[in-house]
This record gives C-alpha cells, structure tokens and sequence, in this order.
C-alpha cells in the first residue's frame, strides 16, 4: 500500500482535481485505490457524487468509536473508493491534540487498510497544522501542485521548511506546476527554470476549462474529456508519479 497526500497550503491550486483525477487512473488501470477526502469543504466527496457526511463524525473516527473500513463509501467507478468528508473535519486540529502520539494517528487509522487497497489518496486541507503534520508523517509521497508564480513557489519553500522543522523527510516532496499558462511570460519561465531543491516533475497540468468543468460534470476529467489537453496531462502525471511510488 502506497500513501499519497495531495497537499499545499494554498487553496485553489488544483489540489483536489490532481487527487481526483490520479486516483481514478490510478483504478482505471486496476489498482485497488482509495481517496480520503479530508479537507472540511467536500470537494473530493463532490466530485464523486457521495454526500460528505460520516457517522459519528472525525471524533468517532479518532477515538475509534468507528473505524476506517465502516466509513468506506464505493463510487462509480470499478476499484475506486472514498472516506468521504465530514464538517466535523473542521475540528480535527483540536481533536488530534487531544490524542497521545498525535503526530501520527492518521498513520495509525489508515494502516489496517494496508491488505484492501494498492493506493490510498489523501485530499488534504489547506493549512499548516497538525492535520498537515500527520499527513506529512503518514505518506510515501507529498504531492504539491504548485502555480508557476513567485508567491506559489515562496509556498513551496515554506512546506520544504516546515518538514525541516519536523525532521520529515521532505524528499518524500514531490511538485509539479499547476495551473500553467504558457502565454504568460512568468509562467514559461519558471517551468523552464525549474527550482532545484525539490523534485519537479516533468509534466505541468494547464491552465484549462476541462479542469474546471469537473464541478459541472461532477467526473473525473478524463471520464468527460478523455482527449483533452488536461486529460492526456494527468495521465502523464500520473505515470510519472507510479514510477516514483513502484
């Protein structure tokens, strides 16, 4: 079992869309694949149609009142599962703190789905926390979209510190641009000129209206817009990122 958190501290940079869009063709090609949708908002939970709501909520979850595999909900596609989210997440930070070896719960909760599943993808929130912490800690890979901007990749050297400050191995840190229009000027430089310091994949996903209109399709791209720029995008992602993980 390969654990993969789709994180960044910014909102709105794609997050959700890059782990929605690698789980499903992580299960399209067979794998046994599961999403945990953990960010308060849903969108993941959105995107494949499942109302974001789990009994007993994150308390029950923490405290074991409920485990892992009893909040598990299938989705419309073969191999493909969710833990839905649930705004009781909003309070996980303060629940977490609550807990002995907190750092690592997360961790702990996910590691008896190790038989049931190839890759489990963690849809983070967007925040510096101890929700953040135990994904950081529980993961093989961070993945971290990040917007060909100066303010985006000042982000990205605060997670890289962050790690640092927690003794993570922030190898385990894994960027690719998001968002990326290649007809602005800033944007096609820095995906020419790569930062060093961290592991940049060769693939960028576009700046596209595909992307956005999985909201109204409620689908994975590559479901709707199989052709598409974005599509055959996150599908190289994708093989980059299997590659690393296998």
């Amino acid at each position: 079992m390969k654990i993969v958190a789709c994180y960044n501290i910014k909102g709105g940079i794609g997050k959700t869309a890059a782990a929605v869009n690698l789980a499903y063709l992580a299960a399209h090609e067979g794998a046994r694949t599961l999403v945990w949708d953990l960010d308060p908002q849903g969108a993941a939970s959105f995107y494949f149609r499942i109302k974001p709501k789990v009994k007993k909520g994150s308390k029950g979850l923490l405290t074991g009142k409920k485990t892992l595999e009893d909040a598990i909900k299938g989705t419309d596609y073969s191999n493909l599962d969710l833990i839905p989210a649930d705004f009781s997440y909003r309070n996980l930070d303060l629940q977490l703190d609550e807990i002995k070896k907190s750092d690592t719960r997360i961790r702990k909760l996910l590691k008896p789905l190790a038989g049931d599943y190839d890759f489990i993808f963690l849809d983070c929130p967007p925040s510096i926390s101890l929700v953040s912490e135990n994904t950081l800690i529980a993961a093989d890979a961070v993945i971290v979209p990040t917007i060909p901007t100066t303010l985006s990749l000042r982000t990205l050297d605060q997670i890289v510190d962050f790690c640092k400050k927690l003794d993570i191995d922030h190898a385990k840190i894994i960027t690719f641009f998001s968002m990326a229009d290649s007809r602005k000027k800033l944007h096609k430089q820095i995906v020419e000129n790569p930062p060093q310091h961290v592991r940049v994949l060769n693939t960028s996903i576009p700046y596209a209206s595909d992307v956005e209109r999985m909201g109204v399709y409620r689908q994975p791209v590559p479901v709707f817009a199989g052709n598409s720029r974005a599509a055959k995008a996150y599908q190289a992602l994708w093989k980059e990122i299997k590659t690393i993980l296998t």
